[in-house]
């Protein structure tokens, strides 16, 4: 009979499936490396997610990452600016035209920082928690519970 999972296995037929260290794997992905060995590239463009990683093979065709990394990259950079803006106009109270030469350019520029390393960690933990086909097994091997 087929067991349960313990630690480092899962429900698998005669196979034990390899551990995946959540917060490695998105600190990889944030870094923009491969979430399994942290040493191939995950991006071959901007935003643009390599087929495959170039060290281990690992196929990141699986990821769906969609708009999770953009409205993550928005409350990030909202909490930053916001505060910087309320405490800038509380305590000097600039010219509306100053302020808006200094949030308008910080928003773009950290949004643009952010958004690819966000996005590698996104996926990085889409492959931790083996969403979507990021899985060993597919589904048909797995038995029914």
């Amino acid at each position: 009979m087929e067991g349960l999972s313990t630690a480092t296995k899962v429900w698998t037929r005669e196979t034990v499936t390899e551990q995946r260290d959540l917060w490695s794997a998105m600190k990889r992905g944030f870094r923009r490396r491969c979430p399994r060995c942290g040493n191939g590239k995950l991006f071959r463009a901007f935003l643009k997610v390599d087929d495959h990683c170039s060290a281990c093979g690992l196929d990141f065709t699986p990821h769906r990452a969609d708009d999770l990394p953009a409205y993550l990259v928005i409350v990030i950079v909202g909490h930053i600016v916001v505060p910087t803006a309320l405490l800038i106009e509380s305590n000097f109270a600039p010219p509306v035209a100053l302020q808006l030469a200094i949030y308008l350019p910080l928003t773009l520029v950290l949004s643009l920082l952010l958004l690819q390393p966000v996005k590698g960690a996104v996926i990085g933990l889409q492959w931790a928690l083996r969403m979507h086909d990021f899985d060993d097994n597919p589904s048909s091997d797995i038995p029914p519970v």
